[in-house]
């Protein structure tokens, strides 16, 4: 081991991940490497994988991006931003490490004479960093740039070894463009070559749903529509859009959350088991569940958008207030809906789904609500009655797992009341949860595709929500319908409550 590379992990774990999980040596080329995502996930994550030993021996990094910068101020850079965002201690050997194989390119991506750069510093890396022609190109650009950085990259590909392109959402902007899109893909990569990159995917209590449902044998019996009454799944935010107008304008919570965080989720909780882990067997019944989601009507779809309001005691402004959104702005930053998945296991179960900006709290959840006892002769004694079991899984900011059920109140007679029993990832484990950037890029410098989403996923997901977009346009909403800090518009309560039931709170 040479002098700069970072010390050996004690962990027997790590080690063993080592061993099992090291890819191939290769070069990571990031375009857009001066924007937010490399400052404050990218470059955090190298470096968590850097310090557990998980990024191959030969391996480097090339930022690529409009703003003139050195090698020398880019790597100062990531370093402030490693300091700043990463989760682990800051260890100088590490980072000297990561940081001899940095390179950094000042370029137009539809600039010719920049590619001839990138491509000699590419060349010219193989030599020093012996990282035998492996490509992984990261596409963190404004997606009008996406096109002409796949032909650009496919027309230059290296022959010597393996080419690997990750695309960030929003992969189009409806299904033609997605399409279109995919096309342009086919003419220079196969579909093994290509992650499309959903950052939900990463996140371990994600991935644990999986492990809770097909790894547990009282759990996967009862998971279809004899048991379950309904499926809640939220997304909430409590911030605003961050200084993202420009982009959100055309996107809306429709295209911004709802067609791939949310339906995602959606094919995760409905999906059947795969016949392995395997990439293809996976996503092969996450579309299975997305060809079988019904289009919504009108009445079972619910848009909102965000007025003045408080949140955690600040009082904030209205969606329409936002720097570099118009007065009379109808994009939507809220979205609910009562979904069904037309198949044997959940015919005629509910999926009520929403996401929004500006809501009471920060909040992921998957909630698993069974059908209450038939005849439950007790004297109850909570406030609301007794409530029906609920399995919540709790995707941020708390990760974990939690049971709602029953049971009796110590003393006399045979009372009861709802009581919680909870697993926490932090305090069971004992260590850091990854974020899921760690686990996405080192999956894709390993090839494996099962967390990224395919490209007839992401055709089905688009399909479904034009068919919401279009019968949106023939009406007007009032707007703003909710208040900052709120759970969103009325007419997502109503939603619920038509059908007797209402959203959870915690």
């Amino acid at each position: 081991m040479t002098a700069t590379e970072p010390k050996q992990q004690e962990n027997p774990l790590l080690e063993g991940l080592q061993l099992v999980r090291t890819p191939d040596p290769c070069v990571l080329v990031i375009f857009g490497a001066s924007g937010d995502l490399t400052r404050r996930k990218l470059f955090p994550a190298l470096y968590s994988l850097a310090l557990r030993r998980l990024l191959p021996e030969k391996f480097a990094v090339v930022g690529v991006a409009r703003s003139e910068e050195s090698d020398d101020e880019f790597r100062e850079r990531m370093k402030e931003a490693v300091q700043e965002f990463g989760r682990d201690e800051f260890k100088e050997d590490v980072w000297n490490w990561l940081a001899d194989g940095m390179r950094y390119i000042a370029t137009d991506f539809a600039d010719e004479g920049g590619e001839d750069h990138l491509a000699a510093v590419l060349t010219e890396l193989d030599r020093e960093r012996g990282t035998a022609g492996n490509r992984v190109y990261y596409l963190a650009v404004p997606p009008d740039a996406i096109s002409t950085l796949l032909h650009e990259i496919g027309e230059r590909r290296s022959t010597e070894g393996w080419t690997r392109v990750i695309i960030e959402k929003p992969f189009g902007h409806d299904l033609t463009s997605a399409q279109e899109l995919n096309e342009e893909i086919k003419r220079h990569f196969s579909e093994q070559e290509i992650f499309r990159i959903d950052h939900y995917l990463g996140k371990e209590t994600v991935q644990n749903l999986l492990a809770l449902r097909f790894a547990n044998g009282i759990f996967e019996p009862i998971w279809n529509r004899q048991f379950v009454d309904h499926v809640q799944i939220t997304v909430a935010e409590s911030i605003g859009i961050e200084g993202r107008s420009a982009f959100y304008e055309q996107a809306g919570a429709i295209r911004d959350v709802f067609q791939n965080h949310l339906l995602q989720l959606v094919a995760l909780t409905a999906m059947e088991p795969p016949i392995d882990f395997t990439a293809d067997s996976v996503r092969n019944e996450k579309v299975k569940v997305l060809r079988a989601l019904h289009t919504p009507g009108p009445k079972h779809v619910v848009r909102g958008q965000y007025g003045r309001g408080f949140v955690e005691g600040d009082e904030v402004p209205g969606y329409r207030e936002e720097e570099g959104v118009a007065p009379d702005s109808m994009t939507e930053t809220y979205v609910a809906a009562k979904l069904y998945v037309d198949n044997w296991r959940w015919a005629d179960t509910p999926f009520y789904v929403r996401a929004g900006k500006r809501l009471a709290r920060r909040e992921t959840t998957i909630a698993i609500e069974f059908k209450r006892a038939p005849h439950p002769p007790f004297e109850i004694v909570d406030d609301e009655g007794l409530r029906p079991n609920v399995l919540v899984c709790h995707i941020q900011p708390d990760e974990g797992v939690s049971l709602e059920f029953a049971a009796k109140v110590p003393g006399q007679g045979m009372m009861l009341r709802t009581v919680h029993m909870d697993f926490l990832y932090g305090p069971t484990f004992r260590m850091g949860i990854p974020e899921a950037y760690e686990r996405l890029l080192l999956d894709c410098l390993l090839g494996d595709a099962t967390l990224f989403t395919r490209s007839d996923e992401v055709e089905e997901q688009w399909s479904l929500v034009d068919a919401i977009v279009a019968f949106w346009k023939r009406d007007r909403p009032s707007f703003p319908n909710y208040a900052a800090g709120t759970w969103g518009p009325a007419a997502s309560d109503e939603l619920m409550k038509r059908d007797g039931r209402k959203w959870r709170r915690r």
